[in-house]
């Protein structure tokens, strides 16, 4: 066992040497009077204890008392065993029947015979406890000529702290200054605590000695303890935050040493202290619960002069024992102290103090959120504030992405006596943001129960489409129709609040193909012959139905949802439209006022209420970026895989990685599913478009066949035919082709083709023809390259990967028909065009293709602002223009990390190391060229 250090801490050595000097005075003829104080715990008696020792060493005679709380109520009960042994009787009459001045006097006349025999160490320890009579004795002693001419030290020892109780006048209060020589012991400081750690436990790491001086709160009493405590073990144990995980517990009877000494008046403002402390833990914000402010709190919760308890946390802060924190609250220097200050107190009486401090909180105006995490540890009530607050912190809370905490708040709000209109409501919020946290298994019988409680018409339809949410995220797309079904079917009074649900039933319906044709058969039907039950979100839907089917061209589509969003749309109502109407313009190549839509529609929606709309707000949003070929977009890390199959994200992130060249992790990616077990969605058919994308780039165009087939007959199965959605079928018509099956390719090209056609953007379009050249080649294929290329050139900037594949394929074919000077001017625009999407692949494709055209290596490296890569280039232009990389990965929905690495990829080929050079540097322009 490691043993505490019998070295005194640098804060004691002052007195030390003060009371030698006197000792050494008192030996020499010359008493006096020292006077040691200090707070509890700073070491009052361990200095009297080494003065002793050094007096009784050096011959003195030593004379020492101690002091006890019980000496009050006996005339010099403190000194009345020694005074038996000063006059050699066992119960001297005077001690029995005397006056206090008779008692006194013989006190007087011993201790002058001992000091005629020898110099004299009287020490009386805790002198603040002594009975009435001999605390004026020794004042009396003090001012006594005859104390300065014997050689009698008398050493007093004091506790002096700022409690809550006012103290009496301290001993030197009468004395002239010049008889009383008075030293006040320091708390320990860090560094002298730290030593005495590593005295006890010379090879602790650092972060275990600091922890163990924060424990140490800077009393000499407290460390000691603790290191006694901890001190069984051969290497330091973890510094516990409860005193239970500690034994013997002599930490815990120091600070219940502490608290007695200190009186039940400032032991109550120390517990209603710990109480607020525990609440503060998981609150960071600064709170205002500062000096005055929260001493008028604790004043209330203990019933305390609010003047005399700010001096004390003050004081207590002082001495080590309290800390400010970073919202500058004093807090206590460490759990394991605030725990040792709580031990004892009835868990119901800290739950109690806790409200009640919560309400003080509330009414002294104290932020939502601090009064909030009061009454997370708190009982419940019957006050409907506490329920406001509650909410109100959860609101607070999300709007700051916290949702856990969120979510805490209003688990807490449950325990509130509650309306059932307010409780369905809170059941919604809370059911919906438990069912979002992945892994989670609450949140689906929180919605159900909310459905079930009565509640306006409003909010039945916003729980229904929550629970409807939740169960189609868990694989159950027709237990999610059903629910919206059932609550539409309650409805019969509103039929405007039926609308929303036909549309949220759709929408979660093509998580499973059976029940898509479904719905959308019902839904066709009620169309036709009642249209009135049939709102504007639904007839989006229906549009963007018969857009995927291939039953429409874009421009009629974009003219029915345009005419749909001219329409005041009620609030329930509103997210589908234009939710819808956003997906319709993406594949439109309307990306623009897709992006406004999607914005509008994310704008829209509640943080805390689950929506069907939200996740495909989110897919569209990846849908656009993919089209515009942003693949900085990429996530620094790939996403990770859940156990319910890939996600449109997870398709997105693939294709991504597959364009920009990084292609182990593309590998990675497409091989953590085994997508036989993944539940049957649009979002499967997507991932396997992606992954046959990969298979191919990766030299296995048999497997990539196979999934593009695959995704066209689970397409095919729910009524999807356009290529707008995944062009499956030029895909798997390239495979044919290299696998040797032209006829294959040829009748797959040609039906996308026609499909394309139907639709009518340039981006499908383009698509097509550049695919049905090459599968045909000759003449009649550059042709159809060249077709490809004039009517992307045409086209919006959105269409610029299409663009650059298809003058990737007609450079091909002109190298085929023998216009290799043609075919290298192509071919050299999608190098430079590729290299600014950041199309790596692409890029890699026509370089092979313009050694193949007999071209040269690059004239120039790839250096300049030419040289960036499109997410470069608009990264490093916010950059130039101020903008921190926190604020450009908020502004373009990038992960920070992908910021920091396009940045560094920017500052390399611009020749430049600081930010400050980044306006310079663009303004330049040099590129790479083949000849």
């Amino acid at each position: 066992m490691s043993e505490v250090p019998p070295e005194q801490p640098r804060e004691h050595r002052a007195a030390a040497e003060l009371l030698a000097d006197a000792v050494a005075r008192a030996r020499a003829g010359a008493g006096g009077l020292v006077l040691l104080r200090g707070a509890t715990g700073t070491g009052r008696t361990t200095v009297l204890e080494a003065a002793v020792a050094s007096a009784a060493a050096h011959g003195m005679r030593v004379l020492r008392v101690r002091c006890a709380p019980g000496d009050s109520a006996t005339p010099f009960a403190a000194v009345r065993q020694l005074l038996c042994r000063l006059t050699g009787l066992e119960q001297p009459e005077a001690a029995r029947r005397g006056s206090e001045r008779e008692t006194g006097a013989l006190l007087r006349k011993a201790l002058r015979g001992y000091a005629d025999e020898s110099p004299v160490l009287f020490a009386v320890d805790d002198v603040h406890l002594a009975d009435a009579p001999f605390y004026r004795w020794l004042v009396e002693t003090a001012r006594h000529a005859d104390l300065q001419a014997m050689p009698v030290l008398l050493v007093v020892t004091e506790r002096s702290q700022y409690d809550i109780d006012p103290p009496a006048p301290g001993f030197s209060h009468t004395l002239p200054p010049a008889l009383v020589r008075t030293h006040t012991l320091a708390p320990l400081t860090a560094d002298a605590a730290a030593e005495l750690v590593r005295a006890a436990f010379p090879q602790a790491p650092a972060a275990w000695v600091n922890d163990s001086v924060r424990a140490g709160a800077g009393s000499p009493l407290l460390l000691r303890a603790l290191l006694g405590d901890l001190g069984g073990a051969t290497r330091p144990p973890a510094v516990p935050e409860t005193s239970a995980a500690l034994y013997p517990g002599a930490y815990q009877a120091a600070v219940a040493w502490w608290l007695d000494s200190a009186g039940p008046g400032t032991t109550k403002v120390a517990q209603a202290l710990a109480a607020l402390d525990e609440g503060w833990d998981r609150d960071s914000g600064a709170t205002g619960r500062t000096g005055e402010h929260l001493g008028t709190l604790l004043a209330e919760l203990a019933g305390a002069d609010p003047a005399r308890v700010t001096g004390w946390l003050t004081a207590t802060t002082g001495l080590g024992l309290l800390r400010t924190d970073p919202a500058g609250r004093p807090r206590y220097a460490h759990p394991l102290l605030r725990d040792a200050v709580l031990t004892g107190v009835p868990v119901a009486r800290r739950r109690a103090a806790r409200r009640a401090a919560a309400q003080a909180m509330l009414h002294s105006g104290a932020p939502t959120e601090t009064v909030a995490r009061q009454l997370l540890l708190s009982d419940s009530g019957h006050a409907p504030w506490a329920a406001s607050v509650l909410n109100d912190a959860a609101a607070l809370a999300l709007r700051g992405g916290r949702t856990d905490d969120a979510v805490a708040y209003l688990r807490r709000s449950l325990d509130e006596p509650l309306p059932d209109e307010r409780r369905q409501r809170l059941l919604t919020e809370l059911g919906s943001l438990e069912a979002a946290e992945r892994g989670s298994s609450e949140g689906i019988p929180r919605l159900t129960e909310a459905l079930g409680l009565p509640g306006t018409p409003q909010d039945r339809v916003r729980a229904a489409m929550a629970l409807g949410t939740a169960l189609a995220g868990r694989g159950r797309p027709r237990a999610a129709v059903e629910v919206l079904r059932a609550t539409a079917a309650q409805l019969t009074g509103h039929p405007d609040l039926a609308a929303p649900l036909h549309s949220a039933s759709a929408l979660l319906s093509d998580q499973d193909q059976t029940v898509r044709r479904e719905v959308y058969r019902r839904l066709t039907a009620t169309a036709e012959h009642t249209p009135e039950l049939i709102g504007p979100a639904t007839r989006a839907l229906l549009v963007r139905h018969a857009a995927t089917a291939g039953l429409t061209s874009a421009a009629e589509a974009m003219q029915r949802v345009r005419t749909l969003l001219a329409v005041p749309a009620d609030p329930l109502t509103e997210p589908f439209l234009v939710g819808t109407a956003a997906a319709i313009a993406q594949w439109a190549d309307e990306l623009d006022e897709a992006q406004r839509l999607v914005e509008r529609g994310l704008a829209g929606q509640h943080p805390g209420l689950l929506h069907p709309m939200h996740q495909a707000l989110l897919n569209t949003r990846a849908d656009i970026a993919a089209a515009r070929g942003e693949y900085g977009r990429l996530p620094a890390e790939p996403p990770l895989l859940p156990h319910t199959g890939p996600s449109n994200e997870h398709a997105h992130t693939l294709l991504a990685l597959v364009e920009s060249g990084r292609t182990a992790e593309a590998r990675r990616l497409a091989d953590g599913f085994d997508l036989h077990e993944a539940p049957d969605s649009w979002e499967l058919n997507r991932f396997l478009y992606a992954r046959g994308i990969q298979r191919a780039a990766d030299g296995d165009p048999a497997g990539a066949l196979h999934d593009f087939l695959e995704c066209g007959r689970r397409q095919s199965a729910r009524d999807v035919h356009s290529p707008v959605v995944t062009p499956w079928r030029t895909a798997a018509a390239e495979c044919s082709l290299a696998l040797g099956n032209p006829r294959q390719a040829l009748e797959l090209a040609a039906d996308e083709l026609r499909l394309a056609r139907q639709w009518g953007t340039p981006r499908v379009v383009g698509h097509a023809l550049r695919t049905l050249g090459t599968v045909t080649g000759g003449r009649r294929g550059l042709e159809l390259a060249e077709e490809a290329v004039r009517l992307l050139r045409d086209a919006p900037a959105a269409t610029e990967p299409e663009l650059v594949a298809a003058l990737l394929a007609q450079g091909r074919q002109l190298i085929a028909a023998g216009e290799r000077s043609r075919a290298r001017e192509r071919l050299r625009e999608v190098a430079e065009r590729a290299e600014r999407l950041g199309a790596l692949r692409l890029r890699t494709l026509a370089e092979q293709a313009l050694r193949e055209g007999g071209a040269r290596r690059p004239t120039l490296a790839r250096t300049g602002s030419g040289s960036l890569t499109a997410s470069e280039l608009r990264i490093a232009q916010l950059a130039a223009d101020g903008r921190t990389n926190t604020e450009i990965a908020d502004l373009l929905h990038l992960a920070r990390r992908t910021v920091e690495t396009h940045l560094t990829s920017a500052y390399k080929k611009l020749g430049i190391r600081r930010r400050g050079e980044l306006r310079e540097a663009l303004s330049g322009h040099v590129s790479s060229h083949w000849q």
